[in-house]
């Protein structure tokens, strides 16, 4: 059975009109977190420049204006791949073909709280998943985007907040670890 594709979903809760340093500092950290997981990489509601109409011209302009991630390389190979993708604002829900939604919190409606080792089990079973961290202030402050997600995740178990940076770093590690145990 084909194992099924984990994707690292970037929520614009920023500014939905302005592309600002955080949006660039996410990409270019995302990166290098989904070569190594072997996951892909898609963004939701980044107001990237009207001239900036692939994946691959989009990779190009973040990867010469940061020195994160090999400047830019990883996401450059990322694209090449066919592994970067951006997508509007989610209005009725996420892109279908990325897998179950799984929206990453500290505080999961108990209904939908799932851990690592499940969604590891999706993925060995050969569903994809898609992991949705925003990456405003508040994180996921947009609470319909609670509603779209199939799972909730507290990477930590124990509700604890993390930094935006070192959830997008250890969720899918946490995730591919059980999937290669």
């Amino acid at each position: 059975m084909p194992q099924g594709r984990m994707t690292i979903g970037l929520y614009n809760s920023y500014d939905p009109v302005k592309f600002h340093e955080a949006h660039r500092r996410a990409l270019a950290r995302a990166g290098p977190v989904a070569l190594a997981f072997d996951a892909n990489l898609a963004t939701f509601g980044f107001p990237y420049a009207r001239d900036l109409g692939t994946p691959t011209q989009i990779v190009e302009w973040v990867s010469g204006t940061t020195s994160i991630g090999e400047g830019g390389r990883y996401l450059r190979e990322l694209a090449a791949g066919g592994r970067f993708a951006s997508f509007d604002f989610p209005k009725r829900g996420f892109p279908p073909q990325l897998g179950e939604v799984v929206v990453t919190t500290n505080r999961p409606d108990p209904k939908l709280a799932t851990n690592a080792k499940v969604l590891a089990g999706l993925l060995k079973h050969g569903t994809s998943i898609l992991l949705v961290f925003g990456l405003g202030p508040r994180g996921l402050d947009d609470r319909d985007i609670y509603t779209l997600g199939r799972y909730h995740f507290d990477l930590t178990g124990r509700g604890l907040s993390l930094e935006t940076a070192t959830a997008l770093g250890a969720a899918p590690a946490l995730i591919a670890a059980y999937v290669r145990a």
